[in-house]
């Protein structure tokens, strides 16, 4: 039974893995690109337009 507790952690992970692949490959593109890229948009000029501090 010691096989089954060792490979049942790396099963989990693998699986989850393979359904993060997935939503991040489902969420590329469709519908949703628009938002996405308009979202970046914004988040690159505010980074842009924030004041820098010398530090």
């Amino acid at each position: 039974m010691q096989y089954i507790s060792a490979i049942v952690p790396p099963l989990v992970m693998a699986i989850g893995f393979g359904f993060l692949v997935r939503a991040i490959i489902r969420t590329q593109g469709g519908d949703q690109k628009g938002k996405e890229d308009a979202a970046a948009d914004a988040l690159a000029a505010a980074a842009a337009s924030a004041p820098r501090t010398a530090e």
